[in-house]
């Protein structure tokens, strides 16, 4: 019974969407890349990261583009890819962790997408990067400490996200489908014309 009322809800989105793509916005280890892929295969619609296409642009990774060229730079360019991205039509974005922060590139995601924040506690979060050394902001003697400073700068940012979603430590599955029905129960979408519509 409930899988029946996942897929309805899941339809039920794909049909509200239209053109729209779906944003996931949060921290690192918050689980956009991992939960977007599965959520846009619920939804039948692409899956994108962002920053596989930024270091795509680039060719060479997003370490390599902060070590050569600094963060400035590096937001500077995804900002145009994830303003040239938000017009593909519906698909799930993930974003990396600063790109919302951007003035400009969250007013085209609220214009252009809906936005869901994967909101996660400061130990689910450092669990999960702690398996990874990619991450250029955490290469530093005190990780958690930068780690708190990027929630506390970040987190009032991410709340203005359309939709919120907590990150547990559940299957991938579940939370996909929590954020299927937090985006099935959500009554923002008639504000979300686009000129498509």
């Amino acid at each position: 019974m409930a899988r029946r009322s996942i897929a309805k809800e899941a339809e039920l989105v794909r049909q509200r969407l239209g053109q729209r793509p779906v944003v996931l916005v949060g921290l690192m280890g918050a689980g956009k890349t991992s939960v977007g892929r599965r959520l846009a295969e619920k939804l039948s619609v692409p899956f994108v990261d962002a920053d596989h296409e930024i270091e795509a642009a680039a060719g060479k990774s997003i370490k390599e583009i902060f070590a050569d060229h600094g963060e400035p730079y590096f937001r500077e360019g995804e900002r145009r890819v994830i303003q040239r991205l938000i017009g593909n039509g519906a698909q799930v974005l993930a974003t990396g962790g600063g790109a919302y922060m951007n003035d400009e590139t969250r007013q085209r995601i609220q214009e252009r997408g809906v936005s869901v924040w994967l909101k996660a506690s400061l130990p689910i979060l450092m669990k999960r990067v702690m398996k990874r050394q990619d991450r250029p902001l955490l290469q530093s003697e005190d990780p958690e400490a930068v780690m708190r400073g990027l929630i506390d700068k970040r987190y009032p940012v991410y709340a203005l996200a359309d939709v919120t979603v907590e990150s547990r430590d559940v299957q991938h599955g579940q939370m996909v489908n929590d954020v299927v029905r937090a985006l099935a129960q959500w009554d923002g979408w008639d504000k979300k014309k686009t000129t498509d519509d």
